[in-house]
This record gives C-alpha cells, structure tokens and sequence, in this order.
C-alpha cells in the first residue's frame, strides 16, 4: 500500500510542479528548464499510468490471470518508457535549434526557478524512494534525475549570469536529454528481457543443474525453463528423472531453487525406464525430420 500512496503524492507535486515550469521556461526563455519540464511531465504522466496499473499489479490471481497481475506494473514501465523516449528526442532537437539561434535568456529568473526545481524535487525522490517494484524503481530513478537536471541548470544559470554565453542553456538541454535517453533505452531493455521470457540475468541453467544433480537420487534433468514474471518473482519447471520414487527429492530440488531465487516451482518426476517424449524440448526437431523423408 505504501508504494501506491507515495506514487499518488509523486503525481500530484509533479503535474503541478511541471506546469509552474514550463510557464518558468518560456518566461525565461531557457529552453533546459522547457526541456526539463517536458522530462517532467512525461515523468508525470507515467507516475499517473504507473498508480493506476500498479494498483491493478496487485490483485491476486484469478481465472483469466492465473500468474496474477504483476506484468500490469511492468506495463506501466513500458508507456513511461516511450513517452520518456519521445519526450527528450522533441527536447533534443528543439535545442539544437537553439545552439544555431541563439536567443536571450532571463538568467536571474533561471536561478530562481532552478533553486525551487532543486527543493522541490528532491522533496519528491524523498518520498518515493522506498519501495521495491520495477515500476517504483523508474519512477524513483525520474525523480533522482529531475534533481540533477536541476543542479545542472541552476550552476549554468549562475555560469550564464557571469559570462553571458547563452547556448550553454541548450548545451545542458542536450545533456539532461541525453542522459534521460540513455537510461530509458537501458530500461527498456530490462522489460523487453522479461517480455521475452529471458533467463533473470543472476540465474544460470548449468549451474542449478549442477547442484540438483548432487542430490541423492536424480539421475537426469531436463525441461528446465526458468523466467521471471515481473523481475521479482521466478518461476522453473523441469522434469527430474529420480531413481527413488519420494517426497525428499522434490523437497529438496525445492529447497536448492528457493536459494538461487526461485520461489514458484513445477516439478515432473520420472523414473529411469519411462521415455520422456522429449528429453531436450527440441519443439521443432520432429518437424524437420520429417521433411528429409520426403
């Protein structure tokens, strides 16, 4: 519950905070505090997508989701993701814009705006930095990020006050952007991995295969699949060839598993003279086999 009160309170202070900014932004004609507060608003957005779905992640499973709603969360880190991946290439090419046309700037404005961006985000990470979703994780890192982008515009608004040298103002846009760019293709990755039914990066097959193997009674294992539903909770199944027909090989193959992570586990125990009708899981083999008759 706690992660969903924090992201309402985030949503709230950011929709108004990115308003106050963009108004800042054209005041001031600073095109990094327009870009800041476009970031924002993307982050604004994804926070509201992000209560909503992150709310419906938590219902229990039922007929229709039987693994539960938890890939609803990571939904929620995929629309924030593409909006983040627009939002910063418009703010991009917007201040390359700027670096050939230079325009003048209100830098005293800059400073001040700056100092409230720099309170009032760092107000807000504070308060969503619990909490353990991979939702919650990019919404606590937008807000980690909106602190530096406005450290970094507050030090070239006061740069900028001294020496009057205005494209700096689009050159830290181009960074804040860049910067945003980078982590998002990163976190993006991460999602697709899960979409894709990637093996959870701290998990090895060969290795869990070499520890079931040493317990007493399993002679072969084969059919493992392991996938993670949300990045938090995995999931195996496998059929175990077992020489003893008992509940101790099953509790301990679950007893290994829940060490490497594992909490849900299907286990298919065969014994030594059944023929499993497909010891590697080649899907297609058959198929092609076939075809070399012809």
């Amino acid at each position: 519950m706690r992660t969903q009160k924090n992201i309402l309170v985030a949503f709230i202070l950011n929709v108004s905070f990115s308003i106050f900014e963009l108004i800042g932004g054209v005041l001031t004609n600073s095109v990094a505090i327009i870009s800041d507060s476009v970031h924002d608003i993307g982050d604004a957005l994804s926070i509201g997508i992000s209560y909503f779905l992150e709310k419906k992640s938590k219902k229990e499973p039922d007929d229709k989701y039987t693994y539960g709603y938890v890939r609803y969360s990571i939904l929620g880190a995929v629309i924030t993701t593409v909006i983040l991946l627009v939002g910063s290439t418009f703010v991009i090419v917007n201040s390359i814009k700027r670096l050939i046309n230079p325009v003048t700037i209100n830098y005293n404005g800059m400073i001040i705006f700056a100092v409230f961006g720099v309170i009032i985000n760092f107000l807000a990470a504070y308060f969503t930095k619990e909490g353990d979703s991979l939702n919650q994780k990019s919404v606590n890192l937008h807000m980690l990020e909106d602190v530096l982008g406005w450290v970094v515009v507050l030090i070239g608004a006061i740069i900028m006050k001294f020496t009057d040298i205005s494209i700096i103002d689009a050159i830290m846009s181009i960074l804040v952007s860049l910067f945003i760019l980078i982590n998002t293709i990163k976190n993006l990755k991460s999602i697709i991995d899960l979409f894709l039914e990637k093996i959870p990066n701290n998990i090895s097959i060969n290795e869990i295969k070499e520890h079931l193997l040493k317990i007493d009674g399993i002679i072969d294992i084969h059919h493992i699949h392991i996938w993670s539903i949300d990045g938090y909770n995995n999931y195996a199944t496998m059929h175990i060839v077992a020489n003893k027909e008992n509940k101790e090989i099953k509790n301990k193959v679950r007893e290994e598993l829940e060490e490497h992570g594992i909490s849900h586990v299907t286990i298919e125990l065969e014994t030594k003279d059944e023929k499993c009708s497909d010891t590697n899981c080649h899907i297609n083999n058959k198929h092609i086999e076939h075809h070399h008759h012809h």
